[in-house]
């Protein structure tokens, strides 16, 4: 029996779920665990678990709301989980008249006798009538809800034949019923610990495993911190606040964060300084001087005066200065001395590469030499002769002060620092001397080397440093030095250990204690710390902060009981061998993040402590076995983990590979990845799971696919020439199969979910077969690949996309004109399609571009900015690409040109002439050109910027109708 995972799922839906939890941000339930790359959604995996235990009846419809059920994604569900009110002034707009007579005295004004009773039924009214990504905004997660109603139960367990009171219960009953046991899910790339915490969350036997042991440490964590209940939240809570009360009681003794006024620090900013090759002027390094836009806070260069310079030669003083007009913001903003990586001396006004301040120089290989001298493992600041230097050049003091009401208040102030700052500095450098060599032995702090690698020769190349600890100021190592140091006090249990080993990595990264990485936001609503890890590298930067621990609170994790057996080790997925009814896994990509560097960063401050809290695991991330690149290397490494992880579930269990990639080369490289591992795809589905981010640069893919697969048990084989027509026919059946299911009000599927789709049913029909007598999957699998090699399978993947084009006709368009139609004209008229669907990623149209075979359509584009693309109006094509070859000489660009002469003339007939006397066999193409425009006109109420010119296509298309010889 299929799964219900195999036949239909709720993409539309759990994208709007998954996207409502990704933008929860640090609410959600395991982000504040510890930093991970591409964590998946909890709704997510909940989703595809159930999807996989849920058998597919003959009733698809029943099926399907069932299953909402269960997510508490239908009506009921979205009701019961509602937690915010809807205000009067919403209400009052979604109402009809007669409803606001009925229930309104005056808008925002309820009539006097509205009992609490009729309120909610108010609010259940104006509920029903948003759409449900307006219904999200008002709901609690569905993870957050304790339990469905009672006669939800009983409609689900009539319909599966269960008996279940809740989710744990349903899910072991539906276990028992297929397996004969509760149900074992596994992720053998764990990473940040979503798939086995969530499995075991709902009631499954977990079992989780990673190469790298940061990857491991978090799913540890997730699965017996948050997934301990409350009982251990609390003991971790009172460890925790124990230890931050000790580190503040000895940084007070010491009095490093204290001044002669008795306000203490809580951020402390610094810059890098060079000497300017031009003038040899000393010049502080930032992008730019604002510190704060909401308190109007800038620094200001100022040349030290003959008296101030002192041996160091000419220099400049920083002062800083808040409530400035809004000029010298603007000119603090300009002011930064370091643009496109190149030093502005604003004394000399010269430019200067920082590669040539760095002295790095090209080598007789080609490579780069680095210039910088490479720091020891005692360096803690840089030597006086070093090129480059750092700089105290800011502190925020926060002053607290009784009112005149005689209650405690706080104000911050900035102030440069005076020269009992840097006494309080160079008070700090002593201290963290003389623990320096005692702590790194008890790793206490890091005694790692940097290996060198794609973003480690970041920092080497960049600053020079060379240990991981080089990346901390002393003031940052000192602070979490003394943190780690009072774990070992206040922490007696396990998973207080492992939660304040966590905490420490978190100070780092997001809780601002921080290092040289971590970047100062200057924004009006958080003049604060920004993260390390803003995007997917060791980015070393020109200014930096630091925010003492007085000022971040301790961490308050959730808390979920879970109920049942979970396992995680550090294992390489080639070597498990643990068995698992269903393994869902989440795996490198072809252009993966390079998780064994970054988490290095992390694993430096884990070294010596991984080991003695978890014995059976390393502390290694294990460079030489992590699977990475594109190559046959990559291919060949994959194969064996899935192959592996086959050979370690039942012959009735399945596997869901999630990933992310819209290129056919590597859904080929997939397709030949799991064919070769003895797997074959049963179904696949695309869900929008990625925010948007300011820091991504270029076009990026939003959606996580998932690939369903089961064990391949066929000994079939086949011809080439025989897959292409069952391709074709299993990509209609596919489509044909989503629009039975498709719903107008909220779409299930978007534009690219069709066009996966295609991909999914290539890989269905492929990997059906034991062999296809011309391919060689070994020979796929290994062979080195060279620019503009078109393997088999690729040529297969491509064709069903173009199947999927030609057979998916716009809405209100003839089928069979369309296929009349070029290849060009059916890619801009269809992208006019999705576009006003709102899709906007450069993905969707190279997908749609590649579907009808075209290796260039940007000429039709008016915009190809990452998640802003659309196509040209009529207007803005005016008279581009006339009478070239291919869309310049076709029906809908003459079409689209008369459009245009109708709009500035206000004259449709002069556009009906123009068409006449540009098309040659204009008569016999009339129904042809009618049909083209009309379509166009119906853009006037999808696309806002189409307006203008859907009425001239209206009105164009009427004029050629009606006209006659």
């Amino acid at each position: 029996m299929r799964s219900f995972i195999e036949v239909q799922f709720p993409i539309s839906k759990l994208s709007k779920e998954s996207y409502k939890e990704r933008k929860s941000n640090y609410s959600q339930t395991l982000t504040g665990l510890g930093k991970w790359w591409g964590r998946k959604p909890l709704i997510l995996v909940r989703a595809t678990i159930l999807g996989l235990l849920l058998p597919a009846t003959d009733d698809p419809q029943r099926d399907r709301e069932i299953f909402l059920k269960l997510l508490m994604m239908d009506e009921e569900g979205l009701w019961l989980r509602k937690t915010k009110a809807i205000s009067l002034k919403e209400i009052w707009g979604r109402l009809t008249i007669r409803e606001r007579q009925e229930w309104f005295a005056e808008e925002g004004k309820l009539k006097a006798q509205t009992t609490k009773d009729d309120r909610e039924a108010l609010q259940k009214l104006v509920f029903s009538k948003l759409s449900y990504d307006e219904k999200l905004v008002y709901c609690d997660r569905p993870e957050q809800m304790e339990n469905l109603s009672e006669s939800v139960w009983q409609a689900i367990n009539a319909h599966l034949g269960t008996s279940a009171t809740n989710l744990s219960e349903f899910v072991q009953q539906l276990g028992i019923k297929r397996f004969g046991h509760i149900p074992r899910v596994g992720d053998a790339f764990c990473g940040g610990g979503s798939i086995p915490f969530e499995a075991a969350r709902i009631g499954c036997e977990a079992y989780g495993s990673d190469l790298n042991p940061v990857a491991a440490l978090l799913t540890w964590a997730a699965l017996n911190i948050v997934g301990g209940g409350e009982e251990v939240a609390e003991q971790v809570r009172t460890a925790q606040k124990s230890i931050y009360e000790a580190v503040d009681r000895q940084i007070t003794e010491w009095g490093i964060e204290h001044n002669h006024l008795g306000w203490r620090a809580d951020a402390y900013l610094y810059c890098v300084e060079t000497v300017c090759p031009e003038c040899g002027w000393k010049v502080p390094l930032a992008p730019s001087w604002v510190i704060g836009e909401k308190t109007k806070c800038v620094a200001k260069l100022a040349p030290l005066s003959h008296e101030g310079r002192g041996a160091g030669g000419e220099g400049f003083q920083i002062l800083i200065e808040s409530n400035v007009s809004e000029a010298e913001m603007i000119a603090a903003k300009k002011s930064g001395t370091v643009k496109d990586s190149k030093l502005c001396c604003p004394h000399c006004h010269q430019e200067t590469p920082m590669t040539m301040i760095r002295g790095d120089r090209k080598s007789s290989d080609k490579a780069t030499a680095y210039g910088l001298r490479m720091w020891e493992n005692d360096d803690l600041v840089p030597r006086p002769d070093d090129v480059l230097q750092e700089r105290l050049y800011c502190i925020r003091w926060v002053e607290t002060y009784i009112d005149e009401k005689g209650k405690e208040k706080t104000r911050r102030h900035y102030r440069a620092p005076d020269a009992e700052d840097v006494q309080r500095e160079a008070r700090v450098l002593e201290l963290l001397i003389e623990r320096f060599r005692d702590w790194q032995d008890r790793g206490y702090i890091p005694s790692r080397k940097i290996e060198g690698g794609y973003n480690t020769d970041q920092p080497i190349r960049e600053r020079g440093w060379t240990h991981w600890h080089h990346l901390f100021n002393p003031r940052q190592l000192l602070t979490l030095g003394l943190f780690t140091e009072f774990s070992y006090t206040y922490s007696n249990s396990l998973v207080s250990k492992v939660e304040n080993l966590l905490e420490l990595c978190r100070l780092e990264d997001t809780k601002g204690l921080g290092c040289k990485l971590l970047r100062w936001n200057s924004h009006p609503s958080k003049e604060m710390h920004a993260t390390v890890f803003s995007n997917q590298a060791l980015n070393t930067l020109f200014n930096y902060c630091h925010r003492s621990l007085k000022s971040i609170n301790s961490t308050d994790e959730k808390s979920a009981l879970i109920p049942y057996l979970s396992d995680v080790k550090t294992k390489d997925a080639r070597s498990v061998n643990s068995k698992c009814d269903f393994w869902i896994t989440d795996p490198p990509y072809a252009d993966a993040v390079n998780y064994h560097e970054l988490s290095e960063f992390f694993l430096a401050w884990y070294d010596k402590h991984i080991v003695n809290l978890f014995p059976d695991w390393y502390n290694d991330s294990k460079r030489a076995l992590a699977i990475t690149g594109k190559d046959a290397h990559f291919r060949e490494s994959m194969s064996e983990c899935y192959r592996n992880l086959a050979n370690n579930m039942p012959d009735d269990g399945m596997q869901v590979v999630m990933f992310t990639h819209q290129d056919a080369s590597v859904w080929a490289d997939l397709a030949l990845i799991l064919w070769a591992s003895g797997l074959r795809v049963t179904a696949a589905w695309c869900i929008a799971t990625e925010t948007d981010s300011a820091l991504k640069a270029g076009n990026y893919v939003q959606g996580t696919v998932l690939l369903i697969l089961r064990k391949q048990t066929s000994d079939e084989t086949a011809f080439l020439d025989e897959i292409y027509p069952k391709v074709e026919l299993e990509v209609k059946r596919q489509l044909d199969e989503m629009l039975r299911l498709e719903d107008k009000e909220e779409p299930n599927f978007g534009d690219t979910d069709y066009q996966l789709a295609a991909y999914a049913a290539a890989l269905r029909v492929l990997t059906q077969y034991q062999n296809i007598e011309d391919i060689d999957i070994q020979y796929e699998l290994s062979k080195t690949r060279k620019k503009g090699d078109l393997s088999p399978i690729v040529a297969i993947i491509d064709n069903a996309v173009k199947i999927a084009c030609d057979y998916l006709v716009p809405a209100s368009f003839d089928s069979f004109i369309w296929k009349s139609l070029t290849p060009e004209e059916r890619f801009y008229l269809k992208g006019l399609d999705i576009e006003s669907h709102g899709e906007k990623r450069s993905g969707a149209y190279q997908e749609l571009a590649r579907g009808f075979g075209l290796k260039d359509y940007k000429f039709c584009l008016e915009t190809s900015k990452a998640n802003e693309n659309r196509l040209k109006t009529a207007t803005e094509f005016a008279n581009k690409n006339l009478g070239d070859l291919g869309f310049g000489r076709s029906l809908t660009r003459t079409a689209l040109y008369a459009i245009r002469e109708v709009v500035a003339t206000e004259d449709a007939q002069k556009g009906k002439m123009l068409l006449r006397s540009e098309i040659k066999d204009y008569w016999n193409q009339r129904k042809l050109i009618i049909e083209i425009l009309k379509y166009l006109g119906t853009m006037e109420y999808k696309i806002p910027h189409w307006q203008q010119d859907a009425k001239a296509a209206m009105l164009l298309a009427g004029a050629v109708d009606n006209d006659n010889v």
